[in-house]
């Protein structure tokens, strides 16, 4: 396994970026610090295991084995960001940072420039790592044109303050290429927790945990009855942050998996 640990600027952060066998993976704290995440322990709580690792890195106070996720685990991250800045975030990092990664086999940093100026021996790793990273190309750039259509509908979403009904969400989840319907979402949001599954009042409302991680809210509406007596109709709607999180799960084959499998924030 060869890896390669690169230091990049956004606005006036510092990200780095490990690079293990031609594959980015982010430092966890790094990103949390970008997107105001104070607990960075508990975001990872919440990263599937295949997202996520550990690297030995050198700081100031000594080497430190810090957690780093994946490009996957970069996308939940910021997903879980109130931040209005995320989206900025993720886009920089989509279309300067990824596509240079995977032409280059890194990112060109004002002092990594210097280094291969002043070292030869440096140009000579380069090339020799870009040549063996050429058969790997094609695939991530057929991935990039995957993740493309992802990126700008999670953008899109998270300009919308727009919340939606269930059997939209459905209709949403069609277009992106899963097939699924209204009944069919409703039962597999209710048996994975999601959902409030008793029979009642609470039937189909968003469970404590699903508000807690801001996936739901819930429309009332005042019913005047022809008797003269009120009534409150309650409705579930998925947030625009819902949204995202529901489709690039479904999308991902990530669902159908329980609420509980969510750390609490």
């Amino acid at each position: 396994m060869t890896s390669n640990i690169q230091p990049f600027t956004y606005e006036d952060h510092t990200v780095r970026v490990v690079t293990i066998d031609g594959e980015p993976w982010f430092v966890l704290a790094d990103l949390c610090k970008v997107l105001d995440l104070a607990k960075p322990s508990r975001v990872a709580m919440r990263i599937a295991d295949d997202m996520k690792g550990a690297h030995l890195m050198s700081t100031p106070g000594g080497d430190q084995e810090m957690t780093i996720v994946s490009e996957a685990g970069m996308y939940e991250v910021i997903i879980r960001s109130d931040k209005p800045e995320a989206a900025a975030f993720r886009r920089w990092v989509t279309s300067e940072v990824l596509p240079s990664i995977r032409k280059h086999g890194g990112y060109l940093t004002d002092q990594k420039i210097e280094e291969i100026i002043s070292n030869p021996d440096t140009i000579i790793q380069l090339a020799t790592k870009l040549k063996s990273e050429r058969a790997k190309r094609a695939a991530l750039e057929k991935q990039a044109a995957i993740d493309t259509p992802k990126a700008r509908f999670a953008d899109a979403v998270s300009a919308s303050h727009t919340s939606i009904l269930i059997g939209d969400l459905a209709k949403l989840l069609r277009q992106n290429g899963y097939e699924i319907g209204q009944n069919r979402l409703f039962e597999m949001l209710r048996r994975d927790g999601y959902l409030c599954a008793a029979k009642g009042g609470l039937w189909n409302m968003p469970t404590q945990k699903a508000m807690d991680l801001n996936l739901f809210e819930v429309k009332e509406t005042t019913i005047v009855h022809s008797d003269g007596h009120v009534s409150i109709s309650k409705t579930t709607k998925v947030t625009g942050k819902g949204q995202i999180y529901f489709v690039t799960r479904f999308l991902d084959g990530r669902l159908p998996k329980g609420i509980n499998d969510e750390a609490a924030a």
